[in-house]
């Protein structure tokens, strides 16, 4: 599938990955709506990008707001044809006996709960039409533990079993679920982690990271035929395999 013209709406499009991916579509002719907590952020992105970017301000943890988004974007573009997953929290870092409960709670909300409200909100429409691709930011962190990090392994577990179970329940409707494990990538985030101190990731040089650029290509690669192979499974952008097919090196 080709982008151009079609609605792509990216979660988490403030910075980082979903204003790589958001800057990238748009530059491929799809007409691309960004959501996230903070509209100024995503009105200057959409401004630049011009008249086939929309910024829609929305908390993915809250699923009227999803809904309200996807209104918008069909209002101004046409019923989305592509999902981008990529809004996701870490803070704060903490081990479980220290964790606020809350706090925790929130990072599920987000990281968790807010793909679920996305999937949910675009899936009837794309089923209606006959086809549609969804794609989930995953992490390696959704393989196994690591320290400090219960609430975001835990919700990047979920998330791989929601890419799964979209995919089990409508690949035969036309549907392509798949994930992007990206490993670690120089956004925001990765400073957040690092001021925590804890665990290796939080040792890692700034070199270290790959550019949000790179996760930005994957997912355009992935909204391809080339890339079904992984439906429903996570592609790993660690892998030097990959990175080859994609033309990434380092």
């Amino acid at each position: 599938m080709t982008v151009y013209g079609k609605t792509v709406m990216i979660t988490g499009a403030s910075r980082g990955i979903g204003e790589a991916t958001a800057r990238l579509f748009a530059s491929e002719g799809a007409n691309v709506v960004l959501l996230a907590r903070g509209q100024d952020a995503i009105a200057e992105i959409a401004g630049e990008i011009g008249a086939n970017a929309l910024a829609a301000p929305c908390d993915v943890s809250r699923y009227s707001e999803v809904v309200a988004a996807v209104t918008a974007a069909n209002d101004a573009f046409g019923p989305v044809d592509v999902l981008i997953n990529n809004a996701g929290a870490i803070e704060p870092v903490a081990h479980i006996g220290a964790a606020d409960p809350e706090a925790w709670g929130h990072v599920i909300d987000i990281n968790l709960k807010g793909v679920f409200y996305g999937i949910r909100a675009v899936l009837p429409s794309m089923v209606e039409r006959g086809g549609g691709t969804i794609l989930n930011i995953s992490s390696g962190a959704a393989y196994g533990p690591v320290e400090a990090w219960s609430h975001y392994c835990s919700s990047k577990a979920g998330a791989l079993m929601l890419t799964r179970a979209t995919d089990k329940e409508y690949r035969d409707k036309g549907i392509r679920s798949l994930g992007l494990s990206p490993g670690t990538v120089a956004t925001e985030m990765q400073r957040e982690i690092k001021k925590s101190g804890i665990n290796p990731v939080s040792q890692m040089e700034w070199s270290d990271h790959i550019p949000p650029e790179w996760p930005a290509k994957a997912l355009l690669w992935m909204c391809t035929a080339a890339s079904d192979e992984y439906l429903g499974q996570d592609v790993m952008l660690r892998d030097d395999g990959v990175r080859a097919q994609l033309g990434l090196t380092a």
